[in-house]
């Protein structure tokens, strides 16, 4: 019996000592069941956690984004200096070293885990920085690993705010243009410096658009914060794009929140300048696809552009009932041109028509450049009739500002034109069109050049 008593006591001695000795080493000792509740915490409170309110609590509610998957409370094997970064209760955030293991049944199957973990942001001078640093740092590396994921620049935006969003504890972050220059995204742009809103993540952008911008127009050199009329802690950081456009960082957080700390303001600094790289990378993507869409003399569409317009254009003249005629456009002698004045000159000639066929028709129409010396016209609701109006002037007219451009040009620039309408509902395929109106430019061409022809309308 004695010897129970005392078998008892030194078991019970040996547990205070061990408890002891976590106390004095860590901020953090843990014990997790096989659902990873926490049944043991220490000390009391653990960063800034009453043990009552962790005890039988999932330990995934202390975790951040900016772990990037790593959880400490389930390790499948033992693990020592691994870090973490987790939530405090009053929405600050704490990096952890952790050492931790599973705890394994009698068949080998995790049960739970057990660990401890030191607090580096608790610390004083140098090694506080470097936490703080270390943080930044994980911050950078998970916003990038998100963009990294999508391919498109809005999704690779969409990305970043929302881990941006998450790893400052924000309610919600937006992409301003200062100078106006972006188109809006789901609001109207608000009064004052502001002119548009290009992405947001998260509600309340409306409200705290203007005090952001006012942020920004104020503090240019670096990120600045307030508390907007609603009371929610608004923090801004501004750049300027490689492509000249100004742009800004805002976040906020519910009325009421905590404000923005340096560290804070350091982080939304980094992460605008993530910004300004997806921005830039978006303006490279907008620029290719005008270059793949575009004919680089003259900035018209190509062909390929022009046939995939309008087979949008016949979609929507259908749903309208209303037809639309084509026109292809050829230049007459424009070889000779280019043989004896040499191609500078018959790019001038190019860009010319461009714009005399610019000039004449309305928004709402297509104009492209072929290749070579061939351009085409797409009139939305047009017949014939208003195509032949068309074609008359630019035989007339057309000719005579040719003959400005290439006054010495003999025989004299020209042009060939065929014309072809589709009626809505007639089923016919943009190839069919396309060959009716390129078989009446032919036979312009073989009839003496310098005019027109109506072909045909298509019976099937």
């Amino acid at each position: 019996m004695a010897s129970a008593d005392a078998l008892r006591g030194a078991l019970l001695d040996s547990r205070q000592r061990w408890r002891d000795l976590v106390t004095l080493t860590a901020d953090f000792a843990f014990e997790t069941d096989a659902w990873g509740r926490f049944v043991f915490v220490t000390p009391d409170p653990a960063l800034g956690w009453s043990v009552s309110m962790l005890l039988g609590q999932p330990a995934e509610l202390l975790l951040t984004d900016i772990t990037g998957g790593f959880n400490p409370f389930r390790p499948t094997a033992p693990l020592r200096r691994r870090r973490a970064w987790l939530k405090r209760p009053d929405g600050t955030i704490a990096c952890v070293v952790f050492a931790a293991a599973p705890i394994l049944d009698a068949e080998g199957r995790i049960v739970g885990a057990r660990g401890l973990g030191v607090d580096l942001t608790e610390q004083e001078g140098r090694d506080a920085l470097v936490a703080a640093s270390l943080r930044r740092g994980e911050v950078l590396e998970h916003v990038l690993w998100c963009m990294r994921q999508e391919v498109l620049a809005p999704r690779m935006m969409r990305a970043v705010l929302d881990a941006v969003v998450s790893a400052l504890g924000a309610e919600g972050a937006a992409v301003i243009d200062v100078q106006g220059a972006g188109p809006a995204e789901g609001i109207e742009p608000a009064a004052g410096p502001v002119a548009s809103l290009l992405y947001q993540a998260g509600g309340a952008a409306a409200t705290v658009l203007p005090v952001a911008a006012g942020l920004m127009a104020q503090n240019p050199d670096g990120p600045a914060q307030t508390t907007g009329p609603d009371g929610r802690p608004v923090l801004s950081a501004f750049c300027h794009t490689r492509f000249g456009e100004q742009i800004g960082l805002a976040l906020w957080r519910p009325p009421g929140s905590r404000p923005w700390d340096t560290e804070d303001q350091a982080l939304a600094a980094s992460s605008v300048t993530v910004i300004r790289m997806v921005l830039d990378h978006e303006a490279i993507q907008r620029e290719m696809a005008r270059q793949a869409r575009t004919d680089p003399l003259t900035g018209l569409l190509n062909r390929r552009a022009f046939v995939e317009e309008i087979s949008r254009h016949i979609d929507r003249m259908e749903r309208e009932r209303l037809p639309g005629t084509l026109m292809f456009i050829d230049l007459d002698h424009f070889k000779e041109v280019n043989d004896r004045f040499g191609h500078e000159v018959g790019d001038t000639v190019l860009c010319a028509v461009a714009t005399l066929l610019r000039d004449l028709v309305r928004p709402s129409d297509l104009v492209a450049r072929l290749g070579g010396d061939e351009f085409a016209l797409w009139l939305d609701g047009a017949d014939h009739m208003t195509a032949a109006e068309r074609a008359e002037w630019l035989r007339v007219h057309g000719t005579a500002k040719l003959a400005e451009v290439c006054a010495k040009a003999e025989p004299a620039l020209t042009m060939s034109i065929g014309i072809a309408t589709r009626q809505a509902g007639c089923g016919e395929e943009i190839d069919q069109l396309m060959r009716r109106a390129d078989q009446a430019m032919y036979e312009v061409k073989q009839g003496g050049r310098a005019h027109w022809a109506v072909a045909p309308e298509e019976t099937l």
